[in-house]
């Protein structure tokens, strides 16, 4: 799939880092390093802009490996780009740690999956049809 891009970082674009890889990184386009203090979040750019074809979105996800090693994440996780925007792609950085943690330009903060998706037509109707589940929630299914 072609999908438009306009690179206004002073970055490679994003890539598949190998063959079977669902997500790209996304690099941090800014100007100089600063400290992401405990709980502290922060709107990363990253310099690019996308034109995603009607069906898809653009999820924005945590790097495991900034989750485990630092408790980095992204906060709205995953965060969604809609294929009408047109604006510069965001990365809201949290850090969950009780370390700070300095975010430098060209770090690696997300990767970001293409997927398609459906969008819903509801049909009111008065009632659902049973399950066995019902209206069990969080851990009914746990035996």
């Amino acid at each position: 799939m072609k999908i438009k891009i306009v690179n206004k970082s002073k970055h490679a674009l994003p890539k598949y880092q190998t063959a079977l890889s669902a997500g790209m990184d996304l690099y941090a386009n800014i100007d100089e390093s600063f400290v992401l203090k405990s709980l502290e979040r922060k709107l990363i750019p990253t310099g690019l802009f996308l034109e995603l074809p009607a069906g898809f979105e653009a999820q924005i996800r945590p790097r495991s490996g900034l989750a485990i090693k630092n408790g980095i994440s992204v906060l709205n996780s995953p965060g969604t780009i809609d294929a009408d925007y047109r604006g510069e792609i965001g990365v809201i950085l949290v850090n969950l740690s009780s370390d700070e943690f300095t975010v430098n330009d060209g770090d690696r903060i997300a990767q970001m999956v293409i997927t398609k998706h459906e969008n819903a037509v509801w049909e009111e109707v008065a009632q659902l049809n049973a399950t066995e589940r019902g209206e069990g929630g969080f851990g009914s299914t746990s035996k």
